[in-house]
C-alpha cells in the first residue's frame, strides 16, 4: 500500500476514539462535582485545550490537571507518541535491517536506564516537565516491537502459555516500590529491566505459546476492548480521586469505590466500542473503499484493527 493509504487506514482505526475521548474529557472536567474547586479555566483556554485534543495535540494546561500534556484525557499522550512512530515507520523504519533496528533499540536501552536511574522511575513523559521522556519511551518500545517481529521466529524460546504469563504480569506491576542505594536506583533500575528485558521475553515467549479456545476468546476481548478501556476511563478515575481529596473516606469505601468502577468503565468501554467505534470505523472504510480498517503495524503488538 501506498504511504497516503497506510495514514487513512491508522486515523480510521485510531482516530474516532481520539474524538470520543476528548469530549467525555472535556464532559468530565465541566461536570466534576467533586472538583470544582481545581477546575478553573477560563473559557477561551478551555477551548484551546479540547481542540488540541481532538487534534491529538500537546494542550494548554488547565487548572487540576498537573501540567499533563493531554490536559482533559492524560492517557493520550502515548497515542500522540503512537502517531509519531506510525509516521516514522512509515518514512523510515520499515526499510532499516533487523542489525541496524538492534542498534537502535540497544543504543537507546543504554539512554534508557541512565534516565531510569537518575529520575527514580520511567514514570515521565505525560506531563510538561519531563515530556522529552516521551519520544526516550516511544524509541525504545516502538523499535524493541519492530525488531521482534523481525527476528521472533528465529529466536528459541519455552511455551510457557499466555495464562502464566499473564500471571507473571500480574506479579511485576504489583511489585513495591524499592530503595536507593547510593547513586544507583533500584526501583529505576527494575524498571528498565522491565522495559528492556522482561516485557520482550514475555512477547516472545507469547508469540511461540499456544492458548486453549476460551483463553483466545478471552485474549480477542479483552484486545478488542483495550484500546476503547483505555482512551475513555480517565474522566471517570478523576471524579473517584476528586471524591477522595475532597471527603477523605475510609480505606474500605476508597475499596468499595474502585471494585465499582472497574466494571463501570469496562462496561462504558464496551458501550463505546459497539455503538461509537466500530459503525464509525465501518462507515470511514467503506467511504474510502476499505473493506475492514486493518493493517499489521509490526511496531505494535498484534494486529491493528
Amino acid at each position: 500500500m501506498s504511504i497516503l493509504q497506510f495514514f487513512r487506514i491508522r486515523l480510521i482505526r485510531l482516530h474516532p476514539l481520539v474524538l470520543i475521548g476528548a469530549t467525555l474529557g472535556l464532559i468530565g472536567y465541566l461536570f466534576d462535582p467533586f472538583s470544582k474547586a481545581i477546575n478553573h479555566t477560563d473559557v477561551a483556554m478551555l477551548v484551546m485545550a479540547y481542540v488540541a485534543s481532538l487534534l491529538l495535540l500537546p494542550s494548554p494546561p488547565v487548572g487540576g490537571r498537573h501540567n499533563e500534556s493531554q490536559a482533559l484525557n492524560g492517557p493520550a499522550w502515548s497515542l500522540m507518541q503512537e502517531y509519531l512512530g506510525n509516521i516514522a515507520y512509515a518514512l523510515i523504519l520499515r526499510r532499516l535491517r533487523a542489525l541496524t533496528l538492534a542498534i537502535i533499540f540497544g543504543l537507546s536501552g543504554l539512554l534508557l536506564i541512565w534516565t531510569a536511574n537518575a529520575k527514580g522511575s520511567l514514570d515521565g513523559g505525560w506531563d510538561y516537565p519531563n515530556i522529552w521522556m516521551a519520544p526516550l519511551r516511544l524509541m525504545v518500545s516502538f523499535v524493541m516491537g519492530l525488531w521482534l517481529y523481525r527476528v521472533h521466529d528465529r529466536i528459541r524460546v519455552p511455551k510457557i502459555g499466555l495464562l502464566l504469563l499473564s500471571i507473571v504480569l500480574v506479579v511485576c506491576f504489583q511489585m513495591p516500590v524499592f530503595s536507593k542505594i547510593g547513586e544507583y536506583s533500584l526501583n529505576g533500575l527494575y524498571d528498565a529491566a522491565c522495559v528492556l528485558c522482561l516485557f520482550p521475553l514475555i512477547i516472545l515467549c507469547g508469540a511461540h505459546s499456544d492458548a486453549g479456545t476460551g483463553m483466545i476468546m478471552l485474549c480477542k476481548f479483552s484486545g478488542h476492548l483495550s484500546y476503547p478501556l483505555y482512551i475513555t476511563h480517565i474522566p471517570f478515575v478523576y471524579v473517584l480521586a476528586g471524591y477522595s481529596w475532597t471527603r477523605r473516606p475510609s480505606l474500605n469505601v476508597k475499596l468499595t469505590l474502585i471494585s465499582l468502577l472497574i466494571p463501570f468503565v469496562v462496561f462504558v468501554a464496551w458501550l463505546v466500542l459497539k455503538y461509537y467505534d466500530e459503525p464509525v470505523r465501518t462507515w470511514l472504510g467503506r467511504l474510502y473503499g476499505i473493506r475492514r480498517a486493518t493493517v499489521k503495524v509490526p511496531g505494535q503488538a498484534g494486529e491493528a484493527q
